[in-house]
């Protein structure tokens, strides 16, 4: 009798373990905005000058919301669809292929127009040396 009793304890502490794990695995949430700085520089000859070269990617429905960049912006989508929303402009929605410019200071946010498929961009920046390349505006 005390042997079972032990036995099904254990097996109710294993079950629930286990419900623990399979929970958090099923629910884990995709990172919303992954990136990946493939290149930062600076200008040969324009003195106090860099480049960033940064791939994005946005999970569905994921959007980076107001903000701007303190230098020249370059964007080309290459995967799927997304919304970019300039200010005091109306929105645009971009698919795979088209590119935009931004110029410094402009707000403006981006959103993945899918709710099905990341998005994909390949961004250039131009900045003063040492300036980030997004500040949030509220």
């Amino acid at each position: 009798m005390k042997r079972t009793v032990i036995l099904l304890g254990m097996t109710l502490a294993v079950g629930i373990a286990v419900g623990i794990i399979g929970d958090r695995i099923l629910n884990a949430q995709q990172e919303p905005i992954k990136r990946a700085v493939l290149i930062k520089t600076d200008l040969a000859g324009i003195k106090g000058k860099e480049a960033r070269l940064i791939h994005a990617e946005y999970a569905p429905g994921a959007a980076v919301g107001k903000h701007h960049h303190p230098g020249h912006e370059f964007v080309y989508l290459l995967e799927g669809s997304a919304t970019l929303d300039v200010e005091g402009k109306p929105p645009v929605t971009m698919k795979a292929g088209d590119s935009y410019y931004q110029p410094p200071k402009q707000v403006h946010s981006f959103k993945n127009a899918s709710a099905t498929n990341p998005a994909k961009l390949i961004t250039f920046f131009v900045t003063e040396k040492g300036q980030p390349f997004i500040v949030p505006v509220k």
